[in-house]
């Protein structure tokens, strides 16, 4: 389930309290995830993040349309790559979200027991490139490991490093997440918690529920914290987010 992305948000503070610049890799809420998409499978997202305030500190609303698509033909080694149109519809004054809204994003990923029974996931990736300002891609480089525990669910870890330019100097941080179906409830629900740290515009905590209307059509809706960093927020005030991803 990609359910993201986060992917999402783009160009960091110095352009005027934006949000940070995801993409839809596949994910949690905010953060990536083990997952990864197999050889031929397509995924098609529309995510909204929109403001709680409308404060002049409170950051844009950011809409987000991406692909994202499988294109390893294994079953135990999984590669995907997406590209998404991330604009602010032209809310700030200085919109470089929008006149460059072209991100890019490229994941390796393992499931568990791939290699051996009892094999933890693991995933290596890239996302927030925008080829066309430098000052605009995050470049975050990521690696995750993942376990699903019986009752508790899939637990996430990791950590990333992005493009000082962009992110500052607090451009190091930790990936956290768990997430769960919740058959108790219903076969269609899905839930999941997860955190990004650090003292930039990317950093985190989002907790949200998907609902599965049919196999591959699924609707998500969440709620994003962005970091405090000293007196301000870089990431803007907090975010309703809505993720409506389309499967092939």
């Amino acid at each position: 389930m990609k359910l993201v992305a986060r992917t999402l948000l783009a160009a960091a503070l110095t352009l005027s309290m934006s949000s940070a610049a995801m993409a839809t890799y596949s994910g949690q809420i905010w953060i990536p995830s083990t997952d990864a998409k197999g050889f031929g499978e397509v995924n098609i997202s529309i995510d909204n993040y929109l403001r709680f305030s409308s404060a002049d500190n409170a950051g844009v609303n950011t809409f987000d349309a991406g692909v994202t698509v499988g294109v390893l033909p294994f079953e135990k080694l999984k590669l995907e790559v997406g590209v998404d149109y991330l604009t602010d519809g032209l809310q700030s004054e200085d919109s470089a979200m929008s006149d460059h809204p072209a991100y890019f994003n490229v994941k390796a990923a393992m499931p568990e027991d791939a290699a051996f029974k009892g094999m933890p996931a693991l995933a290596v990736g890239m996302f927030g490139m925008n080829t066309a300002d430098t000052a605009l891609s995050a470049n975050i480089l990521y690696g995750l490991v993942a376990k699903t525990l019986p009752v508790v669910g899939r637990i996430s870890a990791g950590g990333y490093h992005g493009a000082e330019q962009s992110l500052g100097s607090n451009n190091n941080g930790l990936m956290l997440s768990w997430d769960r179906s919740m058959p108790e409830i219903s076969d269609k629900l899905w839930m999941a918690v997860d955190y990004m740290s650090g003292n930039n515009a990317f950093g985190a905590l989002s907790a949200g529920a998907a609902w599965a209307f049919t196999p591959n059509v699924s609707l998500l809706v969440g709620v994003n914290v962005y970091n405090p960093f000293q007196d301000e927020k870089p990431g803007g005030k907090p975010t309703f987010t809505t993720q409506l991803d389309i499967n092939f």
